[in-house]
């Protein structure tokens, strides 16, 4: 290390934040070694082995120095719980800066516990927006893209965004949280997914499930909205059925440990026997990040409520059904590439039965070049 060395704590909490953190972790290992040293932080927020630790593992990425261990619990007191102990580590670890991903409960807990210690915020994911607060995720994002000094950004219309809110584009020679820089960088997740993509992974999955390729649809669910209203949850479960029904294509379900437990607490048992006991319907555990990209690759169409997934079956060129009224990747829809439906039971099965005939897809730059890892680490240095 050298004495020009920046310290970062990076922090992390749930599945996606573990993965988008590899790329960044990937690059430091690879450019920015004697230059960047990476603290990371594990609230603990998906406290699941199969929703954390395995990540870390297969990913490459190294082990936390410091793991919270805060688990599930309702949105104040878990991100009371993190910003404590979030704080203590800020205060004896002292880093040059923070960097935050997206807009959990732990990007806000982290943005909060550092800016009170003034030291500077790195967003990842910064700009987007759903334009509906009622989504916790939306004031996550807000808040945390506010209280920041640098701020990047993976579409050009995420730079839109946070210009409409007040911030000048005008680059900084030095980033501050009273003048920010934003930067239009491309999505993190495209770097992990074109290297990951590339490199030979063998995954069972497909032989262990009877898959074809292209013969298979991949769903996830596990947003607050769909799983904890009954209605909606039945509507989303009765969709799936009439999808496989009217398509003949089998549904491969990785299911959340949430949405495992609210499926299993509903009236309409009945609903749930036809679920689990419909043998063109795989419910699996949650499965590893290579696994879900070699599933992704695959596929014939995916339906989700999962921001990832979203952008992740664009860059593999599946169209995809999202279950929210409002997304943050609203590039992908005025593309034409995917359907915004919600809960709704009619407009599921339209979706599904539309982008399953479309064949005019186009799949244009929208998320960069995959490039994003090394340029933020660069801009960390030059303008922090």
């Amino acid at each position: 290390m050298t004495t020009n060395t920046k310290k970062i704590v990076t922090i992390v909490g749930t599945r996606p934040q573990i993965i988008k953190a590899s790329a960044i972790s990937r690059a430091i290992k690879a450019s920015f070694k004697n230059e960047i040293n990476e603290i990371i932080v594990h609230t603990g927020q998906h406290y699941d082995q199969n929703m954390s630790k395995i990540f870390f593992e297969e990913l490459g990425i190294p082990n936390p120095t410091y793991n919270i261990n805060v688990g599930s619990g309702r949105h104040g007191k878990q991100t009371a719980k993190m910003i404590e102990g979030i704080e203590e580590i800020l205060l004896k670890e002292k880093p040059d800066a923070v960097i935050l991903y997206g807009d959990t409960n732990s990007t806000i807990a982290g943005s909060l516990a550092a800016t009170k210690l003034h030291i500077p915020i790195v967003h990842i994911e910064a700009g987007l927006r759903s334009f509906n607060k009622k989504m916790p995720e939306e004031i996550n994002r807000i808040a945390c893209d506010h209280m920041s000094s640098m701020l990047f950004s993976p579409t050009k219309q995420g730079i839109l965004n946070l210009k409409n809110e007040g911030f000048n584009t005008q680059t900084n020679k030095k980033a501050t949280i009273d003048k920010p820089n934003i930067y239009h960088c491309g999505d993190i997740m495209l770097d992990n997914s074109m290297y990951f993509a590339e490199k030979e992974h063998v995954s069972d999955l497909m032989d262990t499930l009877e898959l074809e390729e292209g013969n298979y649809v991949l769903c996830s669910v596990h947003r607050e909205n769909n799983t904890d209203t009954e209605d909606n949850l039945n509507n989303i479960l009765n969709a799936l059925l009439n999808c496989q029904e009217k398509t003949n294509l089998k549904i491969v379900l990785p299911l959340h440990p949430r949405t495992k437990k609210k499926i299993n607490q509903l009236k309409n048992q009945e609903l749930v026997k036809k679920i689990t006991n419909n043998i063109n319907i795989s419910i699996i555990p949650p499965a590893g990040f290579l696994d879900i990209i070699s599933l992704e690759k695959k596929s014939r169409l995916i339906i989700t409520d999962s921001g990832g997934l979203q952008k992740e079956a664009y860059f593999f060129k599946k169209p995809c059904v999202i279950l929210r009224e409002q997304t943050e990747w609203v590039e992908i829809v005025e593309n034409g590439n995917a359907i915004l439906t919600g809960s709704n039971y009619d407009k599921i099965n339209d979706a599904v039965i539309h982008l399953l005939s479309k064949n005019d897809y186009t799949y244009p730059p929208i998320f960069g070049d995959g490039k994003a890892g090394p340029l933020i680490c660069s801009k960390i240095l030059s303008d922090l």
